[in-house]
This record gives C-alpha cells, structure tokens and sequence, in this order.
C-alpha cells in the first residue's frame, strides 16, 4: 500500500541563487517603473492600452513577491527536505545559497526533545531517557546533519543471570537519509531514543554482569569494547528505518541494583579473600618447603617426623596467621 510506502533520499542539484536573485529585483524595479509609466500614461491620455498595461504590472508584482519563496539558504551540514503538492520533491544537502521551485514547501523535522533535570526523570515511567518524551514541534525547518548526543539516563534491567542491574549509555548518532528521517518515522530523535531502551534491554540479558569463575565468557563489566560494538550493531539494525547512522554506542554506567548490591559485595569481598588466601597459603607451603630442605641439606638439625610436623604446624600459623606471632623461647631440651 501506498501509506507503507519506505521513502529513499533524492538529492537535488539546485541552482544558485545569486542569478534568480538579479532576475528578481530587476523584475520588480521594472514592474514599479512600469506601473508608474502607465499612471502617467492614463492620467494624460486615457489610453486602454495603458490600463491594460496597469492590470498585468498589478498583477506581476506580487507574483515577483511570491517567488521569493523559493530562496534557500543552508549553512554547512544542514539539509532541507522539500515537498511539491503533498508529495516529496527532494533534499538540499550542501552549504550555499539557492533558488527552488517557490511551490515547494520545507517540511519541519519534528526531532527536537526537551531536557530535564535527573530528579525530575525519577519519577519518569522506563524506558525513558533524560529527554522528556513529549516532544517540542521545531519552528526551524531544516535538518541537523550533524552528529547528535543522547544520553540515557540509567535504567534497571536483567543480565543473563537475571541479576538486576542498572545501566546507562552514551550514543552519537547523525542523520544520514533525510527522507527515511523525515517520513518513514514521526519523530526520529525519539525514534532512537526509545530504540536505544530496546536495545541495552536485548544485550544486557545475553551477558552476565561480571565474568564466571571459569572466566572464558563475555561479561558486561569486562568486556566493554565487544558490548559496545554489539549494541552498537543491534542498535544500527533498530535504527535503519529512519536513516539514521550509529556512530558510537558506549556504557556510561553500570552497577548493580541497590536491592543486591549490598549481597553482590559481600560475594565479591569473599572472593576477594578467597583468593587471598589461596596466594597466601601456597606461598607458605613453598616456604616451609624450602626451611625443611635446608635444614636437611646443610646438617643444620635432624628431626624426626614428629618434630617435622610440628614445625610445620607452627611455620604454617606463623605465615598464614592475620597477626604477628607471640614466640615462645623454649629453654629446654626439645625432646
């Protein structure tokens, strides 16, 4: 059907506007001196010819008027859309001054978000960002090629454990195709934005928040450049529709949510020890090791297997003990 109809960019080569500039002030200085002429012509005479000459300069005269309309002027990386009769005409996407068909009309890019403070996006319904959803009807009529920052505020999702999480993100985009921008979507700043929702949704739940023990797969906390250009991808697939280009799609924030962070830091501080201890306990080993060899080695003492673990035993306390050791000095014989 026609209404489903995926609209593709024609770019016009439009004329410069210095020439139709010429053509139109000597139009109408000639249009004045003309109606002038033919004043003076009817008061002395009363010529028909001149009344007739009076009506066409009468008429002339706004017609010089009305093709003013058709100056363009776009300063660099601005585009304008144009449409003749309801129906699009093409796109102006260069830097310059120019003269169109004056029945065209510029279409108003309906893009511009107004932003808000974080406290007040609190209390917004998710997904949303730092933008308000409502969105403000642009007076300007010409298309921003430049490239653009949104930033979504954070919102909570679930990775692949289904931990909850929260997670931000930064994302550069521009537009590329000013007639997919313009009519395949109503609004393609918040076209993106809500797309942008979908997709961290998408990709937070194929990773896990950080990596297993294991450590042989992808995580959101250690693999920030892959997960980036997965949701850079996933997020160009959204986005494509409405022309738009995805240069950069970054985490900006990522933490757990607060009903388990408290859990999840526990878990990590007892890793963290864990760990610790692992390194403390197999460098204690290597030590007592290498005392009882050369006490072996060098003739020093000779001790029996008794004598040998409890040395052991008490070489163990001493290095793997959170405390300085109390030595006790035995006077006696050891035995």
């Amino acid at each position: 059907m026609e209404s489903n109809k995926i609209y593709e960019e024609k770019v016009l080569q439009p004329k410069s506007g210095w020439a139709m500039l010429a053509i139109i002030i000597f139009l109408q200085l000639a249009t004045v001196i003309g109606f002038i002429a033919c004043m003076a012509g009817i008061s002395e005479n009363g010529n028909v010819t001149y009344a007739l000459l009076l009506v066409i300069f009468l008429i002339l005269f706004p017609f010089t008027i009305f093709m003013i309309k058709g100056f363009k002027l776009l300063n660099p990386n601005e585009a304008v859309v144009l449409t003749l009769f309801g129906k699009y005409y093409g796109t102006i996407n260069k830097e310059g001054f120019f003269y169109v068909n004056p029945f065209c009309t510029m279409v108003i890019p309906n893009c511009e978000m107004q932003k808000i403070d974080d406290s007040l996006s609190e209390n917004l319904p998710v997904p949303t960002t730092n933008v308000l959803r409502k969105s403000l009807y642009n007076t300007r009529k010409k298309i921003s090629l430049k490239a653009m920052t949104l930033v979504n505020r954070k919102q909570k999702v679930n990775d692949q454990e289904g931990n909850p999480i929260e997670i931000g993100v930064v994302v550069i985009w521009r537009v590329v195709n000013t007639a997919k921008a313009i009519f395949n979507v109503d609004n393609y700043g918040e076209f993106v934005s809500t797309q942008t929702d979908s997709a961290i949704r998408q990709v937070a739940r194929c990773y896990p928040y950080d990596i297993s023990e294991e450590g042989d797969e992808k995580s959101l906390r250690g693999s920030s450049q892959e997960i980036s250009e997965e949701l850079k991808k996933e997020l160009q697939n959204r986005v494509d529709i409405s022309g738009i280009e995805i240069m950069e799609a970054r985490i900006s924030h990522l933490a757990y949510a607060p009903e388990i962070a408290a859990a999840m830091l526990q878990r990590q501080q007892a890793k963290a020890i864990i760990d610790a201890r692992q390194k403390i306990v197999e460098g204690a080993v290597s030590m007592v090791e290498m005392a009882l060899n050369k006490l072996c080695e060098n003739n020093i003492v000779e001790l029996d297997d008794e004598r040998k673990a409890q040395m052991v035993s008490n070489l163990l306390v001493v290095l793997c003990g959170n405390k300085d050791a109390q030595p006790v000095v035995n006077s006696g014989t050891i035995y």
